[in-house]
């Protein structure tokens, strides 16, 4: 039976699979305890007592790192020694070992006489940690090479959001570095085109409110590569301290809207004249009205503008030469009318014009210089001088309308006025002020 408490803390640590050693720093020895030498593989009768024996078995490349922390310990810079470290076992191989000890004896001048510790195995700790370490890096390098960003976000109830992992991509799609986004997702927010933040907010809000997929496209404005487009897919998951966690990935996806853009563009323009087509004309008129309506415009005017006598000349010079009308009046129009008027081609050789903010006297003297324009130029075809000339109605829009196609009515009963008329004039709406 064991009394002594000295003896029963010693059996204790043994049997933890850790070893005892005990150092006379004076004399230069070290006891080492069964438990220690058989971490190494050694009988204890094996193990020399010598310091210098010691030091040899400390791996080439830990031994200078290992004497330094010794040394500092021995002269008071630290309160505890603590090192790990590799030792060479009996059969040749390494072990890493976790040595920790202190200096329970001094001098009157506070040399160092002896010092005590336990050494501890720790080879399969320290190599899980190189095999997650590896997995890490690895992991890391696979995300590096994937275009775009991957991230790992969480946000906090109250909006506090960080991004606690992040990709090298990072300073390809916002431009910012790690270290920019990991106390506070800020510097992300700053970088969003003000016109698509109310929207990235509520579908983040959204996200994190019902724990659905994040998805949201949004333009970023870069210190070098101005406005660009983002994509975010991600997806959450529920923290037990009411957090929200996102794995996701942010793609560059620019070049796809842009031409989207050039798609959508191309569905809505007149191909032959260069102007917005029936479809396109008619939508930008709904939210003319709309705003008027709103009290947004004051007034508005509208033209429809047809040229005389275009069979004629598709019968006399080819369809070829009408193409050529069409164009020569687009392009007459385009330098009269103000930049943010709106043009269209309605269909043959109809045209519509729309006036923000202009009445009808106003309007009249901008399409009088238009009918004059017209008539005094010609179209040309190869060596063919073509002159023309249009008939123009004109009708004032009024909150009463029901949409925007109304008042395009009253323009072309309008315009059916001047062809009555004798053509190559104007005309306007009988309720026109």
């Amino acid at each position: 039976m064991v009394d002594d408490f000295h003896d029963v803390m010693a059996l204790a640590i043994e049997g933890s699979g850790t070893g005892i050693w005990d150092r006379d720093v004076i004399a230069g020895t070290i006891r080492y305890s069964a438990g220690w030498a058989e971490i190494l593989g050694y009988a204890r009768d094996e193990i020399s007592a010598r310091v210098e024996d010691s030091y040899s078995r400390v791996h080439p490349d830990d031994l200078a790192y290992v004497q330094a922390t010794l040394q500092d310990h021995f002269d008071g810079r630290t309160s505890v020694y603590e090192v790990e470290h590799r030792l060479r076992c009996k059969d040749g191989n390494y072990k890493w070992v976790l040595s920790r000890g202190m200096v329970i004896s001094r001098d009157e001048r506070g040399r160092a006489l002896r010092m005590v510790g336990t050494t501890a195995d720790i080879t399969s700790t320290h190599l899980m940690s190189e095999r997650l370490r590896q997995t890490t890096d690895l992991v890391a390098n696979l995300t590096n090479k994937i275009p775009g960003l991957i991230f790992e976000s969480r946000r906090a109830p109250d909006g506090a959001a960080r991004m606690t992992y992040v990709s090298s991509g990072i300073g390809e799609i916002f431009g910012l570095t790690a270290e920019d986004v990991a106390i506070s997702t800020a510097a992300i927010h700053d970088r969003i085109h003000p016109d698509d933040r109310a929207m990235y907010h509520a579908s983040l809000d959204a996200s994190q409110r019902d724990l659905v997929s994040w998805q949201c496209i949004f333009r970023v404005d870069l210190p070098v590569r101005g406005l660009c487009w983002r994509q975010i897919d991600a997806r959450p998951a529920r923290l037990p301290d009411g957090d929200t966690l996102w794995h996701g990935l942010v793609t560059d996806v620019t070049e796809r809207m842009e031409m989207e853009q050039q798609l959508h563009d191309l569905a809505r323009l007149d191909h032959l004249s260069g102007l917005a087509n029936r479809r396109a004309f008619l939508e930008r008129m709904e939210k003319t009205w709309s705003a008027l309506v709103q009290e947004r415009h004051e007034r508005v005017a509208v033209m429809m503008i047809d040229v005389d006598h275009f069979k004629s000349i598709n019968d006399r010079y080819g369809h070829a030469a009408g193409d050529e009308v069409i164009r020569h009046v687009a392009a007459i129009m385009c330098s009269v009318l103000r930049s943010n008027d709106m043009t269209g081609r309605m269909g043959g050789e109809e045209f519509a014009v729309c006036l923000p903010n202009l009445g009808m006297e106003e309007a009249g003297r901008i399409g009088d210089r238009l009918r004059a324009e017209i008539a005094d130029t010609q179209a040309w075809f190869e060596d063919i001088a073509i002159s023309l000339t249009v008939s123009i109605g004109i009708a004032p829009m009024l909150p009463t309308d029901r949409n925007g196609e109304q008042v395009l009515a009253r323009a072309d009963k309008a315009l059916y006025a001047a062809k009555q008329a004798g053509r190559n004039r104007l005309a306007f709406a009988e309720n026109a002020d």
